[in-house]
């Protein structure tokens, strides 16, 4: 019988053994590929020392001594970040190519119950060839357990997804349940069937970074929320989104103090952001960057669908979630994308229990065939869906164009807005000037001699009595017109005030939202 001693000395042994993973050659053609090893990102995503590893000896059912798949190719496990509770499940491509096994998923699955049961985020990084074909069905059994998984933990707990290498097949559907996906440029590439398979069935010849790397899913698809450089970066972008986000759907995000968080000074700059000419762009990022504190706002899916802005930032300390139209891209119009993106983001606030703040300068939803065929209308509808369904204290500032259907798409009071500001320069009706009256004086317009000056002047009528925001005031559809330089100051006191909003809705399962 084995002394203590001895004991002591074969776990270390095999612990040893099991840290080295794939070896030190597979370690060094990872490293040379420019990426890092699953401990290693795990390494730099937890703060030191906290965390602990869960199912370290886990095998393989046909490699019961762990020698071809140590910890049976995942890293699993929590530790703090930030101070802050995390669970995370990191798959090792040294190992088996990162390949999905039986008990590999077996233990993701057990470390995600264990998020759901503690109520704290759940991060996986990806890396993985896929299913391993060998162990068969069990495999794919495996991978419909992380797919239930995901579903149970959305809407409890953030699940935020790094793929840091290949993710491909039915492996791509768990990451696209979570909450947010950063892809790492270069090494990272998703799609459901690879270039090989598409030349195959289709004739077409593509590369995989062409099919799905990061640039393709940032920008074009809208599958993924985040580009980074690198693997370190990844792991801050990840870190970043962390803080802005409550541990669970019980409790708010984090308060955090900084300098400018009670700053009422009243910002001159946004006076003057507005052109004078309608038709004129600006950059609704600037108005964002001069509303939340310190400037820091972190933008989400920026590539993809422009002329929609999106992301997280604070107000008074406060973790709001923030819409915007971008006048630069579109018009701020919206289409098909831009709806979906924005709707996808407004349900996940909800979720997580963080207020919006919706910035509008809408002229209406983009008009022509290919969006109507597309199916505009049911896109477009699930805006309204998310708005109208959110409880979390909603807040809208009407900047310039508030027009017809897509200003209800934007929040406005009909559709649930708590507090609706709106600047001097906002113009809110049915339809644009322009068009509203080529519709209405179409015959005065035609038998008029001077036609410029006619509509020059039934334009100028039309804004004045019927898109002024003083008018839409007058009805009560806006609780009041502010100078823009205290904006900041009206959403600190609104957001203090609707701190403890409660809102109670019919009992039901769910809606059905215009899928």
């Amino acid at each position: 019988m084995p002394t203590t001693k001895e004991q002591l000395l074969e776990l270390e042994r095999r612990r040893k053994k099991i840290w080295e993973m794939g070896g030190a050659s597979r370690v060094e053609k990872q490293h040379a590929s420019g990426k890092l090893t699953a401990r290693e990102r795990v390494g730099l995503l937890f703060d030191p020392g906290t965390f602990q590893e869960l199912g370290l000896f886990v095998t393989a059912p046909d490699d019961p001594d762990g020698v071809t798949y140590p910890s049976d190719g995942v890293v699993v496990g929590c530790g703090a970040i930030r101070g802050r509770l995390t669970f995370v499940a990191a798959q090792d491509f040294t190992v088996g190519g990162g390949a999905v096994g039986a008990r590999h998923a077996e233990k993701i699955h057990d470390v995600m119950q264990e998020a759901l049961r503690c109520g704290a985020p759940f991060i996986q990084i990806n890396d993985s060839g896929g299913a391993r074909i060998q162990e068969g069905v069990d495999s794919l059994h495996g991978y419909g357990h992380i797919f239930y998984d995901n579903v149970l933990l959305s809407g409890v707990v953030p699940q935020i997804s790094i793929i840091a290498g290949p993710c491909a097949g039915g492996a791509a559907y768990s990451p696209a349940l979570t909450d947010f996906i950063i892809m790492v440029s270069k090494a990272a590439k998703m799609f459901i069937t690879g270039p090989e398979v598409v030349k195959a069935v289709t004739g077409q010849d593509i590369t995989a970074e062409a099919l799905g790397g990061a640039l393709v899913a940032t920008s074009l698809s809208g599958v993924a929320h985040f580009m980074a450089q690198n693997d370190e970066e990844a792991v801050e972008i990840a870190k970043r989104l962390l803080s802005f986000l409550p541990q669970n759907n019980t409790v708010d995000p984090p308060r955090v103090s900084s300098g400018s968080v009670l700053e009422f000074t009243p910002d001159l700059f946004l006076d003057e952001i507005i052109p004078d000419d309608p038709r004129e762009p600006y950059n609704v990022l600037d108005v964002i960057l001069h509303l939340v504190d310190d400037g820091d706002f972190l933008e989400i899916q920026p590539q993809f669908a422009p002329n929609i802005v999106i992301g997280l930032g604070r107000i008074g300390g406060r973790s709001v979630g923030l819409v915007a139209n971008q006048p630069n891209a579109l018009a701020g119009a919206l289409d098909i994308n831009a709806s979906n993106k924005s709707a996808r983001f407004i349900r996940f606030c909800n979720a997580m229990n963080i207020p919006l703040v919706t910035l509008v300068d809408v002229p209406g939803f983009l008009p022509g065939i290919e969006q109507e065929y597309g199916g505009i209308i049911r896109h477009g509808a699930k805006m309204l869906f998310a708005y109208g369904a959110a409880t979390v204290p909603k807040i809208t500032i009407i900047l310039r164009k508030a027009y017809g259907g897509a200003y209800l798409a934007m929040c406005g009071k009909a559709m649930g807005a708590d507090r609706v500001f709106a600047w001097p320069t906002a113009e809110i009706a049915v339809m644009g000037a322009d068009g509203a009256v080529r519709v209405l004086y179409k015959k005065e317009l035609e038998q008029a001699k001077d036609r410029d000056a006619v509509r020059t002047e039934k334009t100028e009528e039309y804004r004045r009595q019927h898109a002024s925001p003083y008018v839409a005031a007058g009805k009560g559809q806006v609780d009041a017109v502010i100078m823009p330089r205290d904006t900041r100051e009206y959403l600190l006191f609104a957001l203090e005030t609707l701190h403890t909003k409660r809102e109670l809705r019919p009992a039901k399962k769910h809606g059905t939202m215009p899928l």
